[in-house]
């Protein structure tokens, strides 16, 4: 059997450091405009027809779908304040209400305080203004005292999974010629992070992948990576057994939301007796979700791919089929490959009680959970699982066989049903007939205000959406950003309309000055692993496509995927949040490696009177990408 870790009992939030806290009473009403409400279109608060999940996977407690965008209302404040909900994150975002700021303007102080709490505490910066001994003294830190020299940030909570309202209290801050530091007015604004998207029907989960992050370092510790938390090998995943003391604490911190909503959908379907489970798998090496199908025994069917590594008897993948048959039966176990590769990932839990699917990018494995970004898409109800089930049942009966699958009502745009929300999902393969790559490129291209992407292999995939994404790109009037887990040929220079090139992850691993430390590297493979597209997050028209699929005509047409498009703006929000913080984790790390003894990586204080030099917000209203992206965000 397969070691079983348990999962602790949720504690108290953690205790904050006492340095830069402010005891400032927060106000409780009517000091934030709530601007995304309703059904996903941010136009005043819609009426609510969402039932109670019927099953809880999260420590979530909403019975309504969260504020999306919320802002500040201080009239006296000089900048406006928009905050963007992400799944367990926030991404705050400023804008100068009149003209540009002054030479003495120096950043903004971000603080919060946590739902149910009473004091504020700063957001720490990494980097902090120049001493005259030269020597960092980390109290500085406090973003009170080392402002954010950005018009916008994205705060990952300690206690994201608290329920309730985080408040964000940001302040502009200025120095005098002197170097004394002086305060602004603030603005003020409360979002719920923990919360399901739309409760009962469809919850947009991430994993976190910030394995290679000063945070995990700060936590873990260098060491906690490849070896002490997580297999050295994709093989030695499936009896590997940690010797770190922070091994729950670790895991749960970085497998985020997905893993939750993964291991308590699995403990549902264990509790429920009533309840049949099929499972697709394409990496398929962690223990704890192997222990969990093998509790279900003869309730259980699932297929497991066996293309080229999965196939050797030394793969972890061979090894959890032959654990599953002992429990469920052999005949419950299916090995294949579809066209290419079995690489959709799917839950189906269908019982009296429990009546949830799971797709996304999230591989039932320790990279898939524990070092990539990837994201979970759950849905519950009948009509939801009869959908799932159905195209199961048509890849179970077509093994290795695309057309046997692509003729199926499964390879169609499957309406999911919801009350609230438009979502629909298609499965892979797909016949000529019908194929989606060519209706996604073309709706990539006819994108009208801003396009985020993050598309693991884009650099190897050539064709139709590489063609959207390299047109859209170009245009003048769109914003972009994109990621994917290798440079791109054709997107990597900076376009002179603002555009940057993409990002893709990197690590801080050598020659690294205080206050940084050398980060864990989570071992070779693709580390950014999400496979989604944002079209026009802020428009009412707002849409996303995520899955499994590749976005590649293998994806289309070979092999077993999972693919969605939803057409919500409070999702589309919720993913662009999610590419932002990934594009400005893996930007930072370049201009890390940019830094040298003579243009080190700190903040800057005013220009000298009479000097001529430009302030540090300059830039943001003189190069194009990041005047862009403030006002895209600020408005």
């Amino acid at each position: 059997m397969a070691r079983t870790r348990k999962t602790p009992a949720r504690k108290e939030p953690a205790k904050r450091p006492t340095a830069a806290v402010s005891k400032k009473k927060v106000a409780t009403k009517g000091k934030h405009a709530l601007t995304g409400r309703g059904k996903g279109k941010g136009k005043g608060k819609a009426k609510e027809t969402t039932k109670p999940p019927s099953t809880t996977l999260t420590p979530a407690t909403n019975t309504f779908a969260p504020d999306f965008i919320v802002r500040g209302t201080t009239d006296r404040a000089l900048f406006t304040l928009t905050c963007y909900r992400g799944e367990g994150m926030c991404l705050l975002a400023m804008n100068w209400k009149q003209d540009t700021p002054p030479d003495s303007f120096v950043g903004f102080a971000i603080e919060y305080m946590e739902p149910g709490g009473s004091q504020f505490y700063a957001l720490r910066n990494r980097i902090a203004f120049p001493s005259a001994s030269g020597q960092l003294n980390p109290n500085t830190l406090s973003s009170r005292f080392s402002p954010f020299q950005k018009f916008r940030w994205t705060h990952f909570p300690m206690n994201a999974s608290t329920p309730g309202n985080f408040t964000y209290r940001v302040t502009s801050v200025f120095m005098d010629q002197k170097g004394i530091i002086s305060y602004g007015d603030f603005q003020e604004a409360g979002i719920e992070l923990e919360a399901e998207t739309y409760p009962g029907e469809l919850n947009i989960c991430f994993t976190r992948g910030f394995i290679s992050s000063q945070a995990f370092v700060e936590r873990f510790g260098t060491n906690g990576g490849v070896g002490t938390l997580l297999p050295k090998t994709a093989n030695a995943g499936i009896t590997f057994k940690s010797t770190d003391p922070k091994e729950e604490t670790a895991l749960a911190w970085m497998g985020f939301e997905a893993r939750s909503a993964i291991l308590n959908t699995l403990d549902a379907a264990i509790a429920d007796s009533t309840a049949q489970v099929c499972v697709a798998a394409y990496d398929f090496n962690d223990p704890e979700i192997v222990s969990r199908l093998e509790q279900l025994k003869g309730r259980l069917k699932i297929i497991i791919d066996d293309s080229g590594s999965h196939q050797p008897a030394t793969a972890s993948e061979t090894k959890a089929a032959a654990m599953l048959a002992d429990s469920a039966g052999a005949n419950n176990i299916q090995r294949q490959h579809m066209g290419g590769l079995q690489h959709s990932k799917l839950i189906v839990v269908d019982g009296d009680k429990t009546k949830i699917a799971i797709g996304g990018s999230t591989n039932f494995s320790w990279r898939g959970l524990y070092v990539q970004n990837n994201n979970a898409v759950v849905a519950q109800g009948a009509n939801v699982v009869k959908i799932f089930s159905g195209a199961f049942n048509n890849l179970w009966a077509s093994p290795d066989s695309p057309p046997g699958f692509d003729d199926t009502t499964s390879a169609d745009w499957n309406n999911l049903g919801f009350t609230n929300v438009d979502a629909q999902v298609t499965f892979s393969p797909h016949s000529i007939h019908n194929a989606k790559l060519q209706e996604i490129a073309n709706d990539i291209s006819g994108t009208e205000s801003s396009l985020f992407y993050s598309l693991a292999f884009l650099y190897e995939t050539k064709g139709a959406i590489l063609d959207a994404i390299t047109k859209v790109t170009s245009e003048d009037n769109v914003f972009v950003y994109g990621l994917s887990d290798k440079s791109v040929g054709g997107l990597n220079i900076q376009l002179p309309n603002g555009n940057p090139p993409v990002a893709f992850p990197a690590a801080l691993l050598k020659d690294v000055p205080p206050p940084f430390s050398q980060e864990a590297t989570g071992g070779s493979g693709t580390r950014l692993h999400h496979k989604f597209v944002v079209i026009d997050f802020n428009k009412p028209t707002a849409r996303v496509y995520t899955g499994s699929y590749n976005f590649s005509v293998a994806a289309d047409t070979k092999n077993a995927e999972n693919l969605f498009v939803i057409r919500d703006q409070r999702i589309a929000t919720s993913y662009m949040v999610e590419a932002v913080s990934m594009f400005d984790h893996y930007v930072f790390r370049d201009s890390e490696a940019r830094a040298t003894a003579a243009q080190p990586l700190e903040l800057r204080k005013p220009p000298a009177d009479g000097s001529g030099d430009k302030p540090w917000w300059d830039k943001y209203w003189t190069d194009p990408q990041k005047k862009r992206d403030r006002e895209l965000f600020g408005q």
